[in-house]
């Protein structure tokens, strides 16, 4: 049969990016012993050559099909960009797989156990004859109160829900493995006035309640003791911030957000800036 997709092209353009989206499969996620299979949603995408009319995506849903039967550690991120250089003959690949990671909690009195579900990413790229840029994505969620509702009242005070959104880039690639998920799940989800907590018994509420009327904080307040808290990470070499509050008493949300890419990869070179474009792109989705 006629390759089309191989067929030569004379426009003289190189497409940085070109593959599947929005593709829905199985796959098992591992975090250290801890085994989750879940529902992931992913972005894979290759560099095509100017000289050739089409990429081959049926060979990108092979490879990521090939990787469902397997748990997926942050290190196989790159196993299966390599893939996708060699099937591909390309030198450019990147990856997002998006999926909800759960947390096991326990209720703070009644100790009655549950899962806390939290948004999070792989996001790799990979040029040939370089290692992987990774990046690791959480959405966790916690409890504020709002410290002038609580100043002006005589009693009580507004609180909400609120998500805490990061983008964390490692120096080091060879120590992927040591990241764990949950860990900064819990150093995030404990800068807020409370945690939250899927199953809540009478006296398990009275806690978290009064947990976050003493402990007020604004937006602007959580998120500098979440990059405080990143500050004190060993193999972090960037970090973006967004911390949002879906404000109870105002038909607004409140918001506050911070990057910080001073520190340097592990080979002394500053992040690319596709890479830095595509943590942006991603922050806003």
């Amino acid at each position: 049969m006629i390759d089309i997709q191989n067929q030569s092209d004379g426009r003289g353009i190189k497409i940085q990016r070109t593959g599947v989206t929005r593709v829905h499969l199985p796959f098992f996620i591992a975090d250290g012993d801890n085994v989750q299979q879940v529902a992931a949603q992913i972005r894979f995408t290759v560099a095509l050559a100017e000289n050739l009319r089409g990429t081959h995506m049926s060979r990108l849903t092979e490879i990521l099909t090939d990787w469902t039967a397997r748990p997926i550690k942050i290190s196989d991120t790159e196993k299966i960009l390599l893939d996708a250089l060699e099937k591909l003959s390309t030198d450019f690949a990147a990856i997002t797989i998006a999926f909800k990671f759960f947390v096991k909690k326990f209720s703070p009195i009644s100790n009655k156990p549950s899962l806390n579900a939290v948004d999070c990413e792989f996001i790799g790229e990979l040029k040939l004859g370089s290692r992987m840029n990774f990046v690791l994505g959480l959405g966790v969620p916690f409890t504020s109160l709002c410290p002038c509702s609580k100043e002006i009242s005589d009693f009580g005070a507004h609180n909400q829900r609120s998500v805490c959104r990061v983008k964390l880039t490692f120096a080091d690639a060879d120590k992927l493995d040591d990241v764990r998920i949950e860990n900064f799940v819990r150093l995030i989800e404990t800068q807020g006035s409370a945690e939250i907590f899927p199953l809540l018994k009478r006296e398990d509420e009275k806690f978290v309640t009064e947990a976050a009327y003493r402990n007020p904080k604004f937006a602007e307040d959580i998120l500098r003791d979440v990059v405080i808290a990143l500050r004190r990470v060993e193999n972090l070499s960037a970090f973006a911030v967004e911390c949002e509050n879906f404000e109870s008493i105002h038909n607004h949300n409140a918001f506050a957000a911070h990057e910080e890419e001073k520190f340097l990869s592990k080979n002394g070179e500053n992040l690319p800036d596709s890479f830095r474009r595509e943590m942006n792109r991603q922050l806003t989705l």
